[in-house]
């Protein structure tokens, strides 16, 4: 742990705890509480999706009030510290606001009461500071499903400044970023003006059915479309491996090539997957949103195939390719592909077959060549803003970041020598915890008459 300014001391998140039976609880598992204990309306469930980044976010889920009884040692009031203890980045914490009736956490969620003599807002913001995040990082287990138990919650180190000053320190961070809030929205706005705009471009720039003068044709008219090649465990080594892409590197109207995976390709088999120059790829698995996302291979990297949570198609005769991009990520946008789409474990699919269906404008060659230069002039005006207007989110974020970093080390505010170290705040809680420590009456084996001890919790 680092070095702290004078009058502060370093706590965990059990320390600072209130005095209460169950000052710390996660929701209960299992067959406990399933889909199937779910009403329309009674006490609310707290779940995953409600948590969070200091945020609270009203997604409703219910179960009746009589069953909240059985379960009420999982209660939530409001004020109560809600952490996520499943995710990618932890802890994600919000503050429990008042709902207007009974609430529980569910499995993955941890309720925290905070002791009176704390600010709960300043654990709020010491458990979303930068450095709490890397401790955390460094002892979340997992693959998949990476997660920080209740164990080590319980143990996250906390700085404890003075009761005043975490309070002066609040407002001051509150203040800035309350300011940074309004930035983010006008930011959003932007940027979902320009998700806008760039539909209504290709929309407008592809329209279906055309002109009289286009004909209008089956994608399975106007190019090849091939699934690509299924991965196979016994195929992740062998003599002739080759880099492959795959969903993950296909966004719209680009390839990543950063993180390419191997297989073995036998020559003949890399042969029929191999990527050719100007080929169209489309996402067949991905959220709907994102279906057919489409991409073309412009030849780097080299000597790579496709998998088949990929689309391959290959313009005909009198179908530029970039017409065909164009055309696709028309469909993206004006959601023609959800038209096609089926589900299958929350994830939406477009199979060859039904993508073989979908319609296909064709201008005349050269008013193909006009619209497609025009549309790309307009896209890439459209997109230099949008690059810019990401470079204003992530610094949002990175000011965010050194907002709380400069909190935690003391920076924020001024000190003030005549305020109570937190050291003898500490000592307060301890003391409480001694005097108003809920006991438990120790078992005995039936027939046993001697006098019951009372233990500590």
């Amino acid at each position: 742990m680092t070095d702290l300014p004078s009058g502060w001391a370093w706590a965990t998140l059990e320390d600072i705890l209130a005095v209460d039976k169950r000052p710390i609880t996660d929701g209960p598992f299992g067959s406990k509480l399933a889909t199937r204990h779910y009403t329309t309306s009674g006490a609310r469930v707290i779940r995953l999706q409600n948590i969070g980044d200091g945020v609270f976010r009203d997604e409703k889920a219910f179960i009746s009030r009589e069953y909240f009884e059985e379960l009420c040692d999982h209660e939530v009031q409001p004020g109560d510290l809600l952490l996520a203890s499943l995710g990618e980045e932890l802890p994600r914490v919000c503050i429990a606001p008042d709902l207007g009736t009974s609430a529980i956490v569910k499995a993955d969620c941890i309720r925290a009461r905070i002791h009176p003599q704390m600010d709960t807002r300043w654990v709020l913001y010491a458990l979303m500071a930068p450095s709490t995040r890397d401790w955390a990082a460094s002892r979340i287990k997992g693959v998949g499903r990476p997660r920080l138990g209740m164990s080590g919650i319980r143990q996250i180190p906390i700085p404890v400044p003075p009761l005043v000053e975490q309070r002066r320190i609040v407002a001051t961070i509150e203040d800035h970023l309350s300011r940074l809030g309004a930035a983010n929205l006008g930011i959003g706005r932007v940027a979902r003006r320009l998700r806008l705009l760039t539909k209504r471009v290709l929309v407008e720039a592809v329209p279906v059915p055309g002109p009289d003068h286009w004909r209008l044709v089956t994608v399975a008219e106007a190019g090849r479309v091939e699934l690509g090649r299924a991965r196979h465990p016994d195929w992740h080594v062998g003599p002739h491996m080759r880099p492959y892409l795959r969903v993950a590197n296909v966004f719209e109207d680009r390839i990543d090539a950063s993180d390419l995976m191997e297989m073995n390709f036998p020559p003949d088999i890399f042969e029929r997957y191999r990527l050719a120059e100007k080929d169209i790829l489309l996402n067949e698995g991905q959220s709907p949103e994102y279906l057919g996302r489409p991409a073309m291979y412009r030849g780097i990297p080299e000597g790579v195939a496709f998998t088949n949570s990929l689309l391959r198609f290959r313009s005909r005769s009198g179908i530029l390719p970039e017409w065909a991009l164009l055309v696709f990520r028309r469909h993206m946008h004006a959601g023609r592909f959800l038209r096609e789409v089926r589900i299958t474990t929350n994830i939406a699919h477009l199979s060859a077959t039904r993508l073989k269906n979908v319609e296909f404008p064709v201008p005349p060659l050269e008013e193909q060549e006009r619209i497609v230069v025009e549309v790309n002039e307009r896209l890439d005006s459209i997109q230099r803003f949008a690059n810019a207007v990401e470079v204003g989110s992530k610094r949002a974020q990175g000011l965010r970041k050194s907002l709380l970093a400069e909190a935690f080390a003391g920076r924020l505010v001024e000190q003030d020598p005549a305020d109570e170290p937190a050291s003898v705040l500490l000592e307060r809680i301890r003391a409480d915890w001694a005097v108003r420590r809920p006991v438990r009456r120790a078992r005995r084996s039936k027939g046993d008459k001697t006098p019951q001890k009372e233990t500590l919790l």
